[in-house]
Parts: structure tokens; C-alpha cells; sequence
């Protein structure tokens, strides 16, 4: 890392510039497979959003109401300890990258519970079906449960 906390850049190639330059950063498969699962489930959400306006951290999925916010997170660039590789060419490069990644992902979490947010992340492996319910049992836990808008009228008479 450079002396003000950015990974320093490396010369590429044409080609490795071409690979990377058609890496998704959102609506990947993973993500699109999961929303539609959510939908499914009758799940409504937002996209692509910023759950703390001040922060900023764009979700994936975001449950406003119940403050909770979905991120799917790439095995690769996130570092995951079941498939997350490390590259052999630029090594030192990739492991600064990926750990930056990872303590930001940490001070995201961080940032949002202070806030009353629920981060719940989803890693590309996962099967959307369960990471949906996941999801699901994680936005019904902080729903509020719903407020009675009418007055109850009188007693019932009893016979």
C-alpha cells in the first residue's frame, strides 16, 4: 500500500485490461439470481442503493424499512476463505487489494449497525435459494410488526 492507503497501480497488459474491464460489479448473475428468489419469496426491495445516504457504501439490496441491507460479495475480490484464490503473477499487488477489500467490507458492517442497519452478505458461491431465506429470516426479524390504525369500537353485548 502507498503511503496514503491506495493500492498502487501495476502496468497491465491490453489483455488483462480487456478481462478485467468485463468484470461485473453489479448485477452479476449471483445478484440477479438472488433478487429474483427474494421476489419471489414476496420480498419488495431497492437496488443498488446507499442505506446510510452519508455513507458512502452502495448495498446490492436494500430493505429500507427494516434496515436491512444485502451485499454479494465475489469470491475472488472478497477474499472468501472456501474459494478465494490468490494469484501467483502480481501477488503481493492482489493480496494488499483484496485484504483492503475486506477490512473495508468489515468497517461497512461496522458503520451500519452503528447506524441500526443489519448488513447481510451473500457470497457469489452460495445457492440464491438459500441466501434468500437467509435474507428473508433476517428482514422479518427487524420488521415492525404493523400498527393498529382503527379505534376499537365498543364491547360486543354478550346473550
Amino acid at each position: 500500500m502507498s503511503d496514503h492507503g491506495h493500492v498502487p497501480q501495476l502496468e497491465t497488459t491490453a489483455e488483462v485490461r480487456a478481462r478485467m474491464s468485463r468484470q461485473r460489479s453489479r448485477d452479476t448473475g449471483i445478484e440477479v439470481a438472488l433478487r429474483r428468489e427474494l421476489h419471489r419469496l414476496g420480498l419488495r426491495y431497492r437496488v443498488h442503493r446507499r442505506p446510510v445516504k452519508a455513507v458512502r457504501r452502495e448495498a446490492d439490496v436494500v430493505f429500507g424499512p427494516a434496515k436491512v441491507a444485502v451485499f454479494v460479495d465475489g469470491c475472488f475480490w472478497h477474499g472468501c476463505p472456501t474459494h478465494g484464490t490468490w494469484p501467483k503473477r502480481n501477488g503481493e499487488f492482489w493480496r494488499k487489494k483484496i485484504e483492503t477489500n475486506q477490512s473495508r467490507d468489515l468497517n461497512t458492517d461496522r458503520v451500519l449497525e452503528e447506524a441500526g442497519w443489519l448488513a447481510v452478505r451473500v457470497w457469489e458461491h452460495e445457492d440464491p435459494a438459500e441466501a434468500a431465506i437467509r435474507v428473508l429470516a433476517a428482514v422479518g426479524e427487524r420488521r415492525k410488526p404493523p400498527t393498529t390504525r382503527h379505534t376499537p369500537g365498543p364491547p360486543a353485548e354478550s346473550a
